[in-house]
């Protein structure tokens, strides 16, 4: 095994430190605009941005990347603020289909504009446009690397 180098080593924990930073400015400023956590937008959002306002449920915690019983737990909670219902899925008994309603599609269109500006300030305001590109194409090469393989044992099928 290869131990990191002191170089990578503050380069990791200045990675993880900026992204649990960013986590929580972001949660901050959705509780304060919208009352709710940047999970439940990032919900709103993944559903806005699909054909019918309207996604499996399985597949939208693929997506999020959290454990189904998170989803199912934060999805009731939309739903009690009337951002969401749920459908059974027409092709399979068993499943179901979380969708975005108008009501929860207009809060996102509410919330959006201070959304925006937060993550604006907080990353692009500080960095060069080639900074920016940068981090885009470092970004996508880290994804890349991650990606499960088929049949892995991921929390979003748990």
């Amino acid at each position: 095994m290869t131990w990191l180098t002191e170089e990578e080593q503050a380069t990791w924990r200045a990675f993880l430190h900026a992204t649990m930073l960013l986590e929580d400015h972001l949660d901050r400023q959705l509780q304060r605009d919208a009352g709710m956590p940047h999970m439940y937008y990032a919900l709103l959002s993944t559903l806005s941005e699909t054909p019918g306002r309207r996604m499996r449920m399985t597949e939208l915690a693929e997506q999020v990347k959290i454990t189904r019983s998170r989803l199912s737990h934060a999805v009731a909670r939309l739903e009690g603020n009337g951002w969401v219902r749920r459908e059974n899925c027409p092709t399979d008994r068993r499943g179901q289909v979380c969708v975005l309603t108008e009501a929860g599609h207009a809060e996102l269109v509410r919330t959006a504009p201070g959304h925006v500006a937060a993550v604006r300030s907080a990353i692009f305001d500080r960095l060069t446009a080639e900074q920016t590109r940068q981090l885009g194409d470092i970004s996508r090469v880290i994804a890349e690397g991650l990606h499960q393989p088929e049949g892995a044992d991921v929390p979003w099928l748990r």
